[in-house]
């Protein structure tokens, strides 16, 4: 990994060990049939992270969808901004329902890198929510 990638994290909302409000994340690279490279993590949301109803906050899903995607890039040693992301929920996550995160890089060229994101339930393997972003790396 280069010396450009040795970026202070700790605080960050969604993986920073430091953020004692965080949602402390890990995130690891597994190869799948194909040699397909995914980046996967894992959490169970809890009741400080609903909307009402005991229902996962959206904002919540975004954002570890988002950093899921982004990890795919930094695990491989590429440091990317999120440009663009698209999410579709597609049910509701109840609170205290462990989920899976699994992102997938679709194609890169040049600056930028399609994505793909989604969040499944880990008790029913149901799909909660999908996304497609556009990764970007920053300029020279």
């Amino acid at each position: 990994m280069s010396d450009t990638l040795q970026l202070d994290a700790s605080h960050c909302f969604v993986c920073g060990p430091s953020n004692p409000v965080g949602l402390q994340l890990t995130f690891a690279l597994e190869e799948r049939a194909g040699q397909e490279q995914v980046c996967v993590a894992s959490f169970t949301p809890g009741p400080h992270h609903c909307g009402y109803d005991d229902i996962t906050h959206g904002g919540i899903l975004y954002s570890a969808l988002d950093d899921v995607m982004a990890n795919w890039m930094f695990l491989q040693g590429q440091r990317m901004y999120t440009a663009r992301c698209e999410i579709r929920y597609l049910q509701p996550l109840p609170v205290g329902t462990r989920v899976r995160l699994e992102g997938r890089c679709v194609s890169q060229r040049r600056r930028l890198a399609q994505m793909t994101g989604v969040a499944i339930r880990a008790d029913t393997e149901q799909k909660v929510a999908k996304c497609t972003a556009t990764f970007m790396t920053q300029p020279d």
